[in-house]
């Protein structure tokens, strides 16, 4: 009897798109409700110098979730969830699916890629990326931060008509604004994320705290992303809120930003 040893075959390109669009998609319907509260908590503050408005409507992630759920029905927790699996499609397959291209673009085909040659194709593919993936972004994020009351008039009543009446209202360039700050966000997560992973997952290995398995990826890739989450959070909350602003809110993402200081303090920076 001959034994036939499976041979490891090389994913074509077109498997990468859809196998990295397809699990950005499974982990976006498990944490779009944090992500919904996330964007309620940064935009939060914005009109407090509206009159009749709340000062503080949210109060942490699950209060948010909580006062959500009360106040709109379960439902609003996904809402723009269709723009948002467009977007992971779309975000996911050109990030992860170019990423290993991209790699032996900058290493020129040589088999090792240090540290230097990761974080540039992490940033070039980030930046494609959310170039490409943009108009689903900004919909996702008016979605999320669009209350949804019985008796309220809806900005959106669906995400083909967000597009259309975005594109109409504020020109096709309406629907990619805050890209800019979208792939300075992606550059310092990317960036931040494959430094601060090594430098973990070394100093675990230096001390013996742990063997190099399962455990050990875990807290380190845990710890990247707590660093990472502290250091883009400012630049998250300028997107959110540039991406939401109607037109003529903001001249730019650099007045958001600037407003947001004056008016909120610091602080605001780091909402939700």
């Amino acid at each position: 009897m001959v034994v036939v040893k499976p041979t490891d075959v090389v994913p074509s390109a077109s498997i990468k798109f859809f196998g990295a669009g397809m699990a950005a998609c499974i982990a976006d319907l498990i944490t779009f409700p944090l992500d919904t509260a996330k964007v309620r908590l940064q935009i939060q503050g914005e009109s407090q110098k509206v009159k009749g408005s709340s000062a503080v409507k949210y109060r942490g992630v699950f209060g948010t979730i909580n006062t959500m759920v009360r106040t709109e029905g379960a439902r609003s927790l996904y809402n723009g969830l269709v723009a948002g699996l467009q977007r992971q499609m779309s975000f996911a397959s050109v990030r992860i699916g170019l990423y290993d291209s991209m790699k032996q673009f900058y290493s020129r085909g040589t088999e090792s890629a240090g540290i230097v040659t990761r974080l540039m194709a992490g940033c070039t593919t980030g930046a494609m990326a959310v170039a490409f993936a943009q108009p689903t972004d900004v919909v996702k994020v008016r979605f999320q931060a669009q209350v949804r009351l019985a008796d309220s008039e809806r900005r959106y009543n669906s995400t083909l008509d967000a597009y259309k009446t975005i594109a109409r209202n504020e020109g096709v360039r309406g629907l990619w604004k805050g890209c800019m700050p979208n792939i300075t966000r992606n550059a310092i997560v990317n960036c931040a994320e494959l430094v601060t992973y090594d430098m973990i997952k070394e100093l675990i290995l230096k001390y013996d705290l742990m063997t190099d398995n399962m455990p050990c990826h875990f807290t380190a890739a845990f710890g990247a992303g707590f660093c990472t989450t502290v250091v883009a959070s400012p630049v998250d909350v300028v997107k959110t809120r540039f991406m939401n602003s109607g037109n003529g809110q903001y001249t730019s993402a650099i007045n958001c930003a600037l407003t947001m200081l004056r008016n909120e303090g610091p602080a605001a920076f780091y909402k939700g």
